[in-house]
């Protein structure tokens, strides 16, 4: 069974959700034979580097709300995430432009470590306040999960380096139509929109396994000489001469 999971690194509910499907995978009898695959998706591809602002700040300017609404919005938001074990900075994090840390994540798929450096990538945002559009920053969590720092800084420092494989993602979400994020297909066939609650992941893991393990149900459409027009056991139907 293969999931694949669109986010981006500073979207507080697919940490949230990446953390209700891995509790749900926990307990899903058949775990072993789950593949988890992430793809890239910039809730604001036009988003500056880190400026200074502060989240409550920036969220308070874009829906015309006070600092104080915006404080009490993402206490709501951090209360969700503290319910799965994350703990969330809000006051210190430090929103920016994410393009490069989807490219990073790219090259950590080439080295194998996909899964570890995009926990690292939320949990850097999200809980150490880092900021996460900073090539230094960048290249010193890619060192952090074995990668090579001056290797992984040379990529960075490269702005086409898959910028490609970045930009394919986002057009096959536009393809499906993908608007938010966090976004999840189960084996291309079936869709989970929003971090939904671990219940919801088991039963769509149950769902999917028995649905696509069930054996196949045949329906005979053949015509009525079907005996005439096959060989069985060694022997081949020989048809009525028609006058």
């Amino acid at each position: 069974m293969k999931i694949q999971v669109w986010s981006d690194f500073v979207c507080p509910f697919c940490y949230i959700g990446k953390r209700r499907l891995e509790q749900a995978i926990a307990h899903f009898p058949h775990k072993d034979q789950v593949e988890v695959e992430f793809k890239s998706f910039e809730l604001d591809p036009n988003s500056s580097k880190y400026n200074g602002k502060s989240i409550n700040e920036i969220l308070a300017a874009k829906y015309g709300m006070s600092i104080e609404q915006a404080k009490q919005a993402n206490e709501g938001v951090g209360s969700q995430a503290a319910s799965v074990g994350l703990n969330f900075n809000f006051d210190g994090m430090k929103p920016g432009n994410t393009f490069d840390a989807h490219r990073l994540a790219k090259f950590a798929k080439e080295k194998g470590k996909e899964a570890v450096i995009t926990e690292k990538l939320l949990y850097a945002y999200f809980t150490e306040s880092k900021d996460i559009g900073d090539e230094e920053v960048l290249a010193d969590i890619a060192a952090a999960v074995g990668i090579d720092r001056g290797e992984a800084l040379n990529i960075l420092q490269d702005k086409n380096a898959l910028a490609n494989d970045v930009r394919i993602d986002e057009a096959i979400a536009q393809q499906y139509g993908i608007r938010g994020v966090p976004y999840f297909i189960i084996n291309n066939k079936y869709a989970i929109s929003g971090a939904q609650a671990p219940e919801t992941f088991m039963g769509a893991l149950q769902k999917v396994w028995e649905e696509e393990s069930a054996a196949p149900v045949f329906q005979d459409l053949s015509g009525e000489a079907a005996d005439e027009a096959a060989c069985v056991d060694g022997s081949c139907g020989i048809p009525d001469k028609k006058e």
